[in-house]
């Protein structure tokens, strides 16, 4: 795996930037409601590695050509690690570590993740909103968003899923606002 680690440092400021800029607390104006999380998130079943099967496009993943992925781990502090990684249109592996918190009580679903470097963490700015908007009783797909529907992702426990459930998940993030067009597939292995 080969990794130019300026460029993951710049590319994870950007991406960190890029999402904390549109993920303010206020819906957007064409939302008839807030956006709605799930009710709670058991934090130690959502640990492991997620495949991510659609996304709304975004500039901080503009290199990735697919087989993306994200692994979340519990740290002792309380905090979680994210390590985000996707395969570049050349072959290289690109990747983003990252540090996640809960905002809220022990099973909130929304929380705030960074990938700017620790001594940044002081900055509102470099904290993103990540929201569990839907996840499956057995914890095998799930999608992800922020307030302003500006983002999301779909994801999933294995690279493929099922042509019904997906379907299903899709109409109901369409029924919460979110625009389902701008949904695009990543090839996933």
């Amino acid at each position: 795996m080969k990794t130019n680690m300026k460029a993951s440092a710049i590319a994870s400021l950007l991406m960190v930037f890029s999402f904390s800029a549109g993920a303010a607390d206020a819906p957007p104006a064409n939302a008839a409601k807030s956006l709605a999380t799930i009710a709670a998130l058991d934090v130690p079943r959502y640990m492991g590695t997620w495949y991510e099967i659609a996304k709304f496009p975004n500039r901080f993943q503009k290199k990735c050509a697919g087989f993306t992925k994200a692994t979340y781990s519990a740290m002792a502090d309380g905090t979680l690690q994210v390590v985000n990684r996707c395969r570049t249109s050349n072959g290289e592996t690109e990747e983003a570590i990252g540090v996640a918190r809960q905002v809220g009580g022990a099973d909130s679903p929304r929380l705030k993740v960074r990938f700017a470097p620790a001594i940044l963490s002081f900055l509102p700015m470099v904290w993103g909103d990540y929201w569990v908007i839907d996840l499956d009783p057995g914890y095998q797909l799930a999608a992800v968003s922020e307030a302003k529907r500006e983002y999301l992702w779909i994801l999933s426990r294995s690279p493929k899923v099922d042509k019904a459930r997906y379907t299903a998940l899709v109409a109901r993030l369409a029924e919460q606002g979110l625009d389902v067009r701008k949904l695009t597939p990543t090839q996933q292995e």
